[in-house]
Formats: C-alpha cells, structure tokens, sequence
C-alpha cells in the first residue's frame, strides 16, 4: 500500500509541475497583447512587458513620457501588425523573435517601418516570464539615444484677392519696421522715446520694454512697431530722430485701404484663443490668420497649408527624415469687383454713413459693396495701438460696423418689390385707381391715433403707376390690406426673403419680422414695421424688372457661373413693360421722387425710399435713411442700390447720379 501511495503522490506532483509550466504565457501571446496596448497608446501597462536588462536603461517615467510627449506633439495614431507564427515557441527556448510591422499616421504623412521584436525568458522568484528587450527603434527607425526629433516647418504663401482685371485688393507686399538702436539715440534716450512714443501712438513704458529685453544690446536694432510702407510724411518725421532707423518687412498689404476694407477685411496675430478653436489645422503662435471680411471667410484657400517634416538629428549632424508634407501655397481669389467702380463709390459717399451694392443685373455680378466709413486694414493687419483702435471704436459713424452686410429698413425702395407681389396675386392691376384724400389715412377707429402718411396729396385719383411715381404710402397701405398677410409674406418670400443668401461673402438674412395686426402690414408695404434687407439683396431684387420676371442670383468670384435664375417668373410680361415705364417716370416725371437724376443722354430707372429708424420724439420726426436704386434701362450693365444714413433720399439721388456721371467718363 506504501508503494502504490508514494507513486500517486509523485504521479499528482509531476501533474502539477506540468500544470504550473503551461501557466507560462506564450511569447507571441505576450507580444500580441503588447501590441494592443501599443495600439491603444496605453504605454504604463506596455512597461510592464520590458525585460529587465530593459529596465535598467529606461526608467517607466522616462518611458511613457518620451513616448506620450512623441505621439502627441506628431500627433501620432499607430497601426501596429503583427502575425504570430504558425508554430508555437518550443517551450524549452530561452528566446524569441518576431518581425512586426508599423504603419503611423503624422502630422506630416504616414510613417512606415519593419521591425523586429525580441523576447528572453526571465526566472525571478520563482516564476517563468517571457519580457522583451526594447530599444529607441521601437518608436522610429534609426532613432538613437541622444538623437533629438524635430519638426521643421516651410510657411505657405499667402493667396492674393484680385478684382476682375487682376488689380489687388489683398497681397503679399512689404512694410517699414520702425526700430531703435540703443547707441545712436546720442543721449537723448528719454526725449527720443518720448517722441517715437508720440508719432506711433504708444506709451513710453511700451517702448522702454522692448528696449528692456534681455537680448538687447546697445548695437542692436530694436523692433518698435511695423507700419505701411506708403506712409512717407510718418517715415519722414521719424527718421530725423537719433537711433531711429527702419527697413522693409514682408506684410500684407491691402492696396485700397478703406475704400475696401470691409470687403478685403483683414489678417491679424493669431491668439490663444484660434489656436484652441482650430487645433487640427497646423498653425503656430506666430502665425497670422484671416480676421475680418474676405481674408476671414477664405481663410483656408488664401492660406494654403505648411511645409512639415519629422527629422532624426543625429550627433555627427546629419538628418533622417521620417515624413514629410510639401508646402502646398494658398490659392489666388479673382472676384467680380471692378477696382475703379469701388473706389468712385465710396468717394462718392465723402466719409458719410452709408452702403452700396453695384451689380450687373443681367449676369448677377458683383461690381461693388462698399461700406462706409471704414477703417484701414492696413494699420489692422500691422497691429493697431491703443490709440488707434480707441479712435475707431468711439468714432460716432462706427467705422468698423460692416453695412452691406447688415439690414436697414429699406423704405419705399420695397414698393416695386410689394407692387410685383400685389400684380401676381391679382389683388390690384395697373388700371384701378384709388381716391386718397389728404397727407393721412387709417382704416377705422380701431387704429386709434395711428395714420398713414404721405409726403404729397395731387388732388387726382392714384393708380399703381402714379403711386410709384409719387411714392404714395397710403395707396400700398390699402392694398396691402386688400392683399391680406399672408400673401404679403408669401409674396416676399418669392423675393428671397426669410432665406439665406447662397453667396461668398455671408449676408445676414432679409426678414419681415412678425407683421401681426392690420397696422404692421400697411406699414410693411412700404417698407416699414419690421421690414428688413441687406443693400444687395435689394439690388437683386430689381432685377426681374430686367430679365423677363426672374430674379438673378448675385455672385461675387470670377469663375462662378453667371446668369443664375434665383426665383423666377415673378411678374408677367405685361406687367414688367409697365413697371419698367413707371420706374423710368420715376425719374423723368415733373413729379417722380428721382427727378434729380435726370440726365441728358443718358436714362436713369429706379426707386427712391426713405425709412425712418429709432424711436421720434412725441411730435417730432424720427431718424431717416435715404435710399436710390437705379439702373439704365437701355443698357442695363450696372444696377446701383445705395443708402446713405441718416439722410435723405434726395441726398442719395444725387449720389446715385454722380457716380453714374463718373462711370459714364
């Protein structure tokens, strides 16, 4: 019985032995996991895989952070393969090796290498383990302690925004950096701070840090504040101060100034807060970044995308490159904009609040959008002072407010645009006249103390043709109400109204607001209540009393398709011929309200509006804007709706005439 029970207990101790041998984790199987855990980036648990000799090399801190620091600066995402082999690792071995492949997605392009892994078997305490033996290669191919990676960056060149001749409007150009050299202010140092101080509208303590920095040296050239090249009486002035020297600096340069600005809008320093908003799109702190207008909207075209490589700088000096991405430079924008028509307007407008759109009604081009006053992207692209931008900001006209892309109350410019709504939907017809009598009108009592008012009574009965002459509010007070509020809206709508303007430059929508009482829409039909429209949408919705009914889509790049119908067939042909004659009376009749246009030998078409905006005074007339939109209605290549703040619609004739005048030259 002793025999038999010492041979079971040597049986169950050999099962056991066998047991506690087959608890060792397979090399392959170990290696597999390490690359799931490479794959998944979680490289605390992939130290744990290390061998010691490994270990004794690289500390587990040192270890996650090279790795965690690489990944994320490269903005690394691994693929890492591997294929166990067919056959199991005998388990006598005391090591194995399995080739691996790495595939990295990187900031500058893929990464690709083989590579192979090597696993010891290690005893410690009484366990068997198979651990690998790591070295700097496993992050990139031919990566040696001591090696240092960088990054090197090639910068795009910035696009230009050209107009429809090739003129800049936005190009890559240079400035005059004002600067100080310590030694030659010839002790004069606090009189010539104070100076410069004064003519570049900075304080002393801003200039006194710069010059505080420590690289500065009393030879060196000091850097102050860039400013345009252009800006000669400046250049001038400091340039007789002792120390004060300046030279040429790359900027952009913006060749109109403010006659465009709004439109070109402007580049700036990038701040923390675009690099937090835009963190995938490459961009350093020292960059420079659209900030305004169309240097804003076609930011990435214009910027193109930086040159970027991953390099090994090996001891000896020599460079590997792991990837790299070609500077590819930003793209050229052509627009429909005609340089001299934006320059005549906006002088036109002589620094009055104010905005126009110009543009060919048949093909929908944008000839001009201008906003004035403005400011000079050129000093906003070089940094603006203190000074400067409080000058902007507390001016009374708001300079930096955009109008063409802001809505107005359009007044009685809408008139047309309600007369096509009203003919459509059969509420009026051009013969039926109504009789008005008196400058004030309201329905009934239930409109209290509210009257409708005209600026003329003729003593005649007022059809559809003598109200746009005239410009009778009373006349589309009634019919509006005839029409009723839902067809008015529906009707607006049909004029793109409450819809979003597919254009390059964003436009905030046209609206009628909430027209909720009899009141709201008698005052919406001429422009009033809550009505509200951008300079260009108004210039559009002209045009389909010039191309058989149909609304033209504007455009604002070179290459877009013209011609684009936006809405169509929104007025019959018998009704365009008479709108067509009224609007032209408009301007020819003893009485039209654009009787100041009228030109020899060259016929003018159109509407005036006045809009009153603010809250009056009890018994006092509110705030006005005048508004003129007008066309040639025998050559129809250039529709101009302009507005001038604040003034009258006279004031806005006469604009409208003298640029016309101009453009005829």
């Amino acid at each position: 019985m002793k025999k038999y029970g010492l041979i079971s207990i040597f049986i169950i101790l050999l099962i056991s032995l066998v047991g506690c041998s087959d608890k060792v984790q397979k090399p392959e199987d170990q290696f597999a996991e390490y690359v799931k855990l490479w794959n998944d980036q979680k490289f605390d648990k992939m130290y744990e895989f290390l061998s010691s000799e490994t270990k004794e090399t690289v500390s587990k801190e040192d270890f996650v952070e090279r790795y965690t620091k690489i990944y994320k600066d490269l903005e690394i995402e691994p693929s890492v393969q591997f294929k166990k082999p067919e056959e199991e690792t005998d388990k006598k071995a005391e090591q194995a090796n399995f080739p691996f492949h790495v595939k990295m997605k990187s900031l500058a392009g893929d990464i690709t290498f083989d590579h192979q892994a090597e696993w010891v078997k290690e005893e410690k305490d009484d366990t068997t383990a198979w651990l690998m033996n790591w070295d700097t290669a496993f992050i990139f191919p031919d990566l040696e302690e001591g090696d240092k990676i960088s990054v090197p960056t090639t910068a795009p060149v910035r696009g230009s925004i050209v107009d429809r001749n090739g003129i800049a409007l936005a190009e890559n150009g240079v400035a005059r950096q004002i600067g100080i050299k310590p030694k030659d202010m010839e002790g004069q140092d606090k009189q010539v701070i104070q100076q410069v101080a004064d003519l570049l509208g900075m304080s002393t303590e801003q200039i006194e840090k710069l010059l505080g920095q420590d690289w500065v040296k009393p030879e060196h050239f000091v850097p102050i504040k860039t400013i345009p090249e252009n800006a000669m009486s400046l250049r001038e002035k400091l340039g007789k101060l002792p120390g004060v020297q300046g030279k040429n600096v790359n900027a952009r340069v913006y060749p109109l100034g403010e006659r465009a600005a709004h439109l070109t809008g402007n580049i700036a320093p990038i701040t923390a807060e675009d690099l937090e908003k835009y963190p995938d799109k490459g961009y350093s702190n020292t960059d420079m970044i659209g900030r305004r207008g169309l240097e804003l909207v076609l930011e990435d075209r214009l910027r193109g995308e930086p040159g970027i490589k991953i390099t090994i700088n090996k001891a000896d000096g020599s460079e590997v490159v792991l990837a790299e991405k070609e500077v590819k430079d930003g793209e050229d924008v052509q627009l429909t904009i005609d340089s001299a028509l934006q320059v005549t307007i906006f002088d036109e407008l002589k620094g009055k609040p104010g905005t126009a759109a110009a543009i060919d009604p048949v093909t929908g081009e944008t000839i001009a959008l201008v906003s004035s006053p403005a400011y000079d992207p050129n000093v906003l692209a070089l940094g603006a002072t203190n000074d400067e931008w409080a000058a902007l900001q507390d001016h009374p006209d708001n300079p930096m407010l955009n109008r063409f892309n802001t809505t107005f109350a359009p007044g009685s410019v809408l008139k047309p645009i309600t007369a096509a709504v009203e003919l459509k939907a059969g509420a009026i017809t051009w013969d039926k006249a109504l009789t008005i009598d008196g400058l004030g009108w309201k329905k009934d009592e239930s409109w209290g103390n509210y009257e409708v008012k005209r600026v003329s009574d003729h003593g005649v009965p007022v059809d559809l043709e003598k109200a746009l002459i005239y410009s009778d509010n009373i006349y589309f007070a009634q019919t509006s109400l005839e029409l009723g509020k839902d067809k008015f809206e529906a009707g607006l709508k049909e004029f793109g109204f409450e819809e979003e303007m597919a254009y390059l430059y964003p436009m905030h929508t046209s609206s009628f607001g909430k027209i909720d009482s009899e009141i709201a829409l008698a005052d919406s039909s001429y422009g009033q209540g809550q009505v509200q429209m951008t300079v260009l949408h108004l210039a559009s919705a002209y045009t389909p009393f010039i191309n058989q009914g149909n609304m033209i889509k504007p455009i604002l790049e070179i290459n877009e398709e013209q011609k684009q119908i936006w809405k169509e067939k929104l007025l019959s042909e018998e009704d365009l011929n008479k709108m067509a004659a009224s609007l032209r009376k408009v301007v020819t009749d003893p009485h039209g309200t654009a009787r100041g246009a009228k030109m020899e030998g060259y016929p003018l078409a159109g509407k005036t509006g006045t809009a009153e905006y603010g809250k009056a005074e009890q018994g006092k007339k509110g705030k006005e804007n005048g508004w003129f939109v007008a066309y040639n209605p025998e050559n129809p290549e250039l529709l101009i709706a302009l507005m001038l703040e604040g003034d009258s619609s006279g004031a806005a004739v006469n604009t409208v005439k003298d640029i016309f005048i101009q453009v005829r030259k």
